[in-house]
């Protein structure tokens, strides 16, 4: 069952919203969350917020982190756009450990646009095969040490529209796959480790002012990569990547956000840079890595009260999304779609910046999927 396991993360932060509001003591945690839940600064300034998190899955056991969120506005303003920087630590009672870093950061006036993500962590991965038709239960567990760095480094050439120079580099090293019992595993592309370095370019189109909640407006970004031997890679590959969302204001408060995305490779590719379905922004309730293949094509939409017109800084979400997987486009009409649908609460974190807290709940035919977040899935 496709089960994310973060109640203890969700109960953290609900234990520590009701300490703020039902206790009186003057404590560092109660001016701690006082100053950060309030949100009474000028909205201009820096905003920070961290806490602890605590999750339990039977491959890591529990699960100890810290997480952190950083939005500000360059030169403090708010004429510019929101720029965000979250990260997220943390070690298991298994000895695994990891650590991610993603941002979305603009200079003044938006003349430089830095995209971008880095992941490194010793931690095991669910691997249930390549294509759509693979069995639900994993049919083994990876075991590997995993660096990710994705960069886009872009240039405003006229308004909201931004392209230059983008690069990513994977590596995966000791690596072994245990097979669960009494399955023939055909060990993939990759099975041994690899490094690859992908160079290659992308344009962006961005009218949104705030990449943590957009109320309206459009972003599209298609981007195409290669990965070479003769630059050092393990494999030679090619990856294309679109990424398409429309955000339509509903009334005052609520919003109807749209996204299709697609990933198309060919070539060598290494199992762990082969498309891959699920996490906690797209076909939310599948584990990610669920489904992976060379191509990868979704959609999904969601509509967003926020916040509610009953409160001022509870809101709410609902969604539904709809993907595939497939070797090549010829096999696209034949493979089967995989679905899921959810939806969750909202909790209005920084006021003054419009920043929200999620919890998502997603169901798929196979299990569901709980998700504590800052900031909507797209």
């Amino acid at each position: 069952m496709a089960k994310q396991l973060c109640f203890s993360r969700i109960l953290v932060v609900m234990a520590c919203l009701f300490f703020m509001y039902n206790v009186n003591a003057q404590n560092i945690v109660t001016r701690y969350l006082n100053h950060t839940l309030r949100d009474t600064s000028n909205p201009a300034n820096p905003k920070f917020i961290a806490y602890p998190t605590i999750s339990y899955s039977p491959e890591t056991l529990f699960e100890f982190g810290l997480s952190g969120l950083l939005v500000y506005r360059a030169k403090r303003d708010t004429i510019n756009r929101l720029s965000e920087m979250q990260g997220f630590g943390f070690v298991t009672q298994e000895g695994q450990y990891g650590a991610w870093l993603e941002h979305a950061l603009y200079t003044d006036k938006d003349r430089c646009f830095f995209l971008g993500q880095a992941k490194f962590q010793n931690f095991p991965l669910s691997y249930h095969g390549i294509g759509m038709n693979t069995p639900e239960k994993k049919i083994a567990l990876v075991s590997t040490t995993e660096l990710k760095i994705k960069e886009r480094v872009l240039r405003q050439v006229r308004s909201s529209l931004f392209t230059g120079f983008e690069v990513n580099f994977e590596r995966q090293a000791n690596v072994v796959f245990d097979a669960e019992p009494n399955q023939l595993l055909n060990l993939p592309l990759g099975h041994a480790g690899s490094s690859n370095l992908s160079l290659g370019w992308g344009v962006v189109y961005n009218d949104i002012h705030n990449v943590l909640n957009p109320r309206h407006g459009h972003f599209g970004e298609i981007a195409f990569l290669s990965s070479r031997q003769a630059w050092g890679s393990t494999f030679d590959f090619n990856l294309a990547f679109a990424d398409l969302r429309y955000y339509v204001p509903m009334g005052e408060k609520n919003v109807l956000a749209l996204q299709v995305v697609g990933q198309f490779g060919n070539g060598n590719i290494p199992f762990n840079q082969l498309a891959l379905m699920g996490g906690e922004r797209m076909m939310r309730g599948y584990y990610l890595g669920r489904y992976r293949d060379n191509n990868y094509t979704a959609a999904q939409v969601e509509y967003r009260m926020l916040p509610f017109s009953f409160a001022k800084r509870w809101g709410g979400s609902v969604f539904a999304s709809a993907g595939a997987v497939y070797p090549d486009f010829q096999s696209l009409k034949s493979s089967p779609l995989a679905w899921a649908i959810g939806g969750g609460p909202r909790f209005l974190l920084f006021p003054k910046k419009d920043v929200y807290n999620r919890i998502d709940v997603a169901f798929t035919p196979e299990g569901y999927g709980i998700y504590f977040l800052i900031g909507e899935a797209f």
